[in-house]
């Protein structure tokens, strides 16, 4: 009944189909669980790899609504996005097929001793530019105005070539009209990445994918998690010693030592400046994508000196998890719980 639906612009999959693709869901096919249920790598008769996120019971979706959430994931489409490639319905299972990312998150790469040593600075530096790319599509470019709301570094995909790959819709927001703005009562998210006016007040807008951009390009530059960040002579997160570093001159010792070598020192200064000014606490002093991707692409251009960013001590932090209804790093929501917000 739903397999013909002319609206959704991906194909419907038979469920033996993807059964066999993954070997009936085998643990040994498994890559990982999260809030939305688990993943498993698939393969087709022909040899080509999928990714099959199995949702949970709990995820709350109905049919209609899970299928209006597929229709408007499918019209998502940047070379810095993870690509749907099709669904499945069938009783009680609700299924997407998305392409297969054999180098996995960024987060395996940037927080392993071993595997941040094959990340050098063009590396990271073209890793930073897709995302700040896959961004401004969502906020600008595509046919919707979308707010990603989970934007982290185990978000990002890579790709056999290492290109970044923005995933997780689970949480995304579509803005009606011409606004970027929005609020919601159940505040949800990832500490480390929430923007301050959404963890404290419920209110989320473009500005809020820049903030969490701004700390995922600080950690892609450092090697470091914000919300991990630990130095015994420091009570600043990873935020507030960027900045103290920043503002003494002293902004090379940021980078990840693993890469300085390979290092472009201006570039590197260019981008823990364009960091600060994403986690500014005011969300009009933060620049729109637009203006990210433009500074990042313009290597003469005099960049406005960031502020103390927010969220600069790590007691605050704490103090805000123990407040907020949002969920941990190691947790997330239903990959598809796409909603739409009515624009302030």
């Amino acid at each position: 009944m739903h397999e013909n639906d002319k609206s959704i612009d991906v194909p419907f999959y038979n469920l033996n189909i993807i059964l066999s693709a993954t070997d009936n869901f085998s643990d040994a096919n498994k890559l990982g669980q999260g809030g939305f249920g688990p993943v498993y790598k698939g393969t087709f008769p022909g040899g080509r790899e999928i990714a099959v996120k199995r949702l949970s019971s709990c995820s709350g979706q109905g049919i209609d609504e899970f299928l209006n959430e597929v229709t408007l994931i499918a019209k998502l489409q940047h070379r810095n996005l993870v690509r749907l490639l099709g669904y499945c319905i069938k009783g009680t299972e609700k299924i997407l097929l998305y392409e297969y990312m054999p180098n996995r998150s960024l987060d395996a790469f940037i927080f392993d001793q071993k595997n941040c040593m094959l990340l050098d600075w063009k590396k990271r530096f073209d890793i930073i530019s897709g995302i700040a790319r896959g961004l401004l599509y969502l906020h600008q470019d595509s046919r919707l105005r979308v707010i990603h709301r989970d934007l982290k570094t185990s978000n990002i995909l890579l790709d056999e070539e290492m290109n970044p790959k923005i995933s997780d819709f689970g949480l995304a927001r579509i803005v009606e009209g011409k606004g970027t703005e929005a609020s919601t009562n159940k505040v949800v998210g990832t500490y480390g990445y929430m923007s301050p006016e959404y963890a404290l007040e419920g209110t989320f807008s473009i500005k809020s994918d820049v903030f969490s951009f701004g700390v995922v390009m600080l950690e892609i530059i450092s090697g470091k998690k914000n919300t991990l960040f630990s130095n015994p002579r420091e009570v600043l997160n990873l935020l507030g010693y960027a900045w103290r570093l920043w503002s003494e001159n002293k902004t090379l010792d940021l980078v990840d030592p693993t890469m300085l070598g390979s290092c472009d020192e201006f570039q590197a200064m260019t981008c823990v400046n364009i960091g600060l000014l994403c986690v500014q606490e005011d969300p009009n002093d933060r620049p729109s994508m637009t203006n990210v991707v433009l500074m990042l692409g313009n290597e003469t251009s005099l960049l406005p000196a960031p502020n103390q960013p927010a969220f600069v001590v790590r007691r605050r932090l704490s103090s805000l998890s123990s407040s907020s209804s949002a969920i941990p790093d190691s947790m997330s929501h239903n990959e598809l719980t796409i909603s739409m917000a009515q624009a302030r």
